[in-house]
């Protein structure tokens, strides 16, 4: 496998909780980016690949019971493998910025921590398939349960399956996300997600000046 020495380019993942707002923001980001003249590449898990957008279907929608944490696990797992080799790493390789809504610590947050598998069948997934090929920087939104889910309520389409699950298993999720970024400071910035969408990209866009000065030209 290719470690992250081997690119140029800069691998940043969007997470939190469904509603979090990752989609609004992470267009934000790119429209700065590439109007300082950067090659980003915008794409999503589980998806962003041909193979992973198939998945995709199976993953999201549907009955809230249809498929065991386990299972949904390896489904997962599967996407970001064909994802990872067919559209993360060329774009690194030849210097872009890529912006993933969602990555790895979603199945850890989801179907790890506040799911029934645990940690040690998704940190196992996660050394086979990803192993040192993960996120320079992930940018994690939180924001209260309630919040997050009265926004999420308002998509008209069919990718339901976690909303469904209740605000226990939402609050859950939350935790873990908060808990990842404790384990991992050095990588995860928490950014508060609450209010109006031009207060949260200006605390985002200092967190991230903060953590990598010069990312931004002006």
């Amino acid at each position: 496998m290719d470690g992250p020495d081997a690119w140029t380019g800069l691998f940043i993942s969007f997470e939190g909780g469904d509603g979090a707002g990752k989609t609004t923001q992470i267009k934000r980001l790119a429209d700065i980016l590439r109007a300082e003249g950067r090659e980003v590449v915008l794409t999503r898990e589980p998806g962003g690949s041909d193979g992973a957008e198939a998945i995709r279907k199976l993953i999201l929608e549907g009955d809230a019971d249809r498929w065991s944490p386990l299972a949904e696990a390896l489904l997962m797992y599967a996407a970001r493998e064909d994802h990872l080799e067919r559209t993360i790493l060329p774009a690194l390789h030849r210097g872009a910025v890529v912006i993933s809504d969602r990555f790895a610590d979603s199945t850890m947050a989801y179907q790890g921590l506040a799911g029934s598998l645990g940690e040690e069948t998704v940190a196992a997934l996660y050394k086979l398939v990803v192993g040192d090929r993960g996120p320079d920087i992930t940018i994690i939104l939180d924001i209260p349960v309630e919040e997050g889910l009265k926004r999420a309520g308002g998509r008209a389409d069919k990718e339901q399956r976690f909303e469904s699950k209740g605000a226990a298993y939402q609050e859950a999720v939350r935790q873990a996300f908060l808990e990842i970024a404790r384990r991992e400071p050095e990588r995860c910035l928490v950014v508060d997600a609450s209010g109006g969408e031009d207060a949260v990209a200006a605390r985002l866009r200092e967190a991230v000046e903060a953590r990598l000065p010069g990312l931004f030209s002006v």
